[in-house]
């Protein structure tokens, strides 16, 4: 089965849409090991977007943040406190960067991630707000992170 591709100038406009959460009842920050999945669509309810926020089992300090589009095409993903990544062509970023999609690779591609973006990776509720502001998503539900 082929990869699902978009075009760099769709993938941007993808990213740049104001997205809204399908549902606005509480949802819980997943314990370790677990993921939570909260659907979304754009506004003019054109397309449908998933945010998934998976954290390590073992690696406790490890937390994936995922925005995909039309169920499996990844647009951005923020990894915090992963291992480093290196890029196709050979550049490396550190342990906690951020992935966007790029034409024709995917979300391969890894870029240091800026400290006015994503203002405190280790901070689990401001690492989810900064990732929520980032992607345009305007209604999110509220997250109760009290249990972990």
């Amino acid at each position: 089965m082929s990869e699902p591709i978009l075009t760099q100038t769709e993938a941007d406009a993808l990213i740049q849409a104001d997205k809204h959460a399908d549902d606005t009842k509480v949802v819980i920050y997943p314990a370790p090991g677990g993921k939570l999945c909260v659907q979304l669509h754009s506004s003019d309810n054109r397309e449908r977007f998933h945010l998934d926020v998976t954290r390590s089992r073992i690696a406790l300090i490890k937390v994936n943040h995922n925005l995909r589009v039309r169920t499996s095409i990844p647009l951005v993903r923020l990894d915090i406190n992963g291992p480093p990544h290196t890029n196709p062509d050979g550049s490396k970023v550190g342990r906690s960067h951020v992935h966007l999609y790029r034409e024709g690779f995917g979300d391969s591609w890894a870029f240091e991630i800026d400290p006015n973006v994503f203002t405190d990776v280790n901070d689990r509720q401001q690492a989810l707000r900064d990732f929520i502001s980032f992607c345009r998503i305007q209604t999110f539900p509220p997250v109760d992170l009290s249990l972990f």
